[in-house]
This record gives C-alpha cells, sequence and structure tokens, in this order.
C-alpha cells in the first residue's frame, strides 16, 4: 500500500483552515444553544405571564361585583363595622390579631447559555488536543 506523502504546506493548509472551520462550527453551536436557552426561557414567562393575566381578570371580575356590593347601604355599614372597627350604638368591638404570613421570593434562575458556550470551549480544547496527538503518531 503506497502512502502519499504529506507536505507541509498542506499540512499548514489543514491546519488553517481546520481551526477556522472548527470555530464557525463553535460558533454555531453556542448560537443555537443561546437562542434555544432563549427561547425556552421566553415561553416560561409567556406562560407565567398568562397565568398572571388570568388571575387579574378573576381580581377585576371580583372588584367589580364588590364595588356593586358597596353600592348597598346595608353592605357598606356591615363592611365599616367588620373592616374599620365602627359600631353601631350599645356594640362592643373586639379585635382579633391577624396571623403574619412569611413571604419568600422564588429561586433564582440559572442562565445555560454560558454553561453551554463553556462546554463548547472545553470541547474545541479537547477536539484541539486530539488532533494535535493523532498527528504526533
Amino acid at each position: 500500500m503506497v502512502r502519499k506523502k504529506v507536505t507541509k504546506a498542506s499540512r499548514r493548509r489543514l491546519l488553517f483552515f481546520g481551526t477556522i472551520s472548527l470555530g464557525i462550527i463553535a460558533y454555531f453551536v453556542f448560537s443555537l444553544t443561546y437562542y434555544t436557552t432563549s427561547i425556552y426561557r421566553l415561553r416560561k414567562e409567556e406562560k407565567k405571564l398568562t397565568q398572571n393575566l388570568t388571575s387579574l381578570k378573576a381580581d377585576e371580575k371580583n372588584l367589580k361585583t364588590e364595588i356593586e356590593k358597596l353600592k348597598d347601604p346595608e353592605y357598606l355599614a356591615r363592611y365599616a363595622r367588620e373592616n374599620y372597627l365602627y359600631s353601631k350604638d350599645g356594640e362592643i368591638v373586639i379585635q382579633l390579631q391577624k396571623e403574619n404570613k412569611v413571604v419568600t421570593s422564588p429561586p433564582k434562575e440559572t442562565n445555560h447559555a454560558y454553561i453551554f458556550f463553556g462546554g463548547s470551549v472545553v470541547l474545541l480544547f479537547v477536539i484541539g488536543y486530539v488532533i494535535q496527538k493523532s498527528r504526533a503518531k
């Protein structure tokens, strides 16, 4: 079996164009992962905002019914007695303490684009190392 002799110029050309092509591939992989994570994040945010809109519409409906109820003088008097400690003649007002609720913040989301970019860079270094070792043989 006859082996072709590879010249230095062809090696340099292969190394130059191989490096450029690996860089382009890495750029496209990074872009793909970045935009994929962006789309995922935006869909998640859209779902959250849709739920928020639904709850706000329900609140709006409840507030409109509350406005209609407050137009009734009997309901308004009872509402003032319950919430603002007003009383009728001869009534005694006893106030009970309300429980305090602890509000917790949701956990922060991580940006996966940086993780994918770092992985792409490591992958390029590994590919370069493997190519270098295979040429040394």
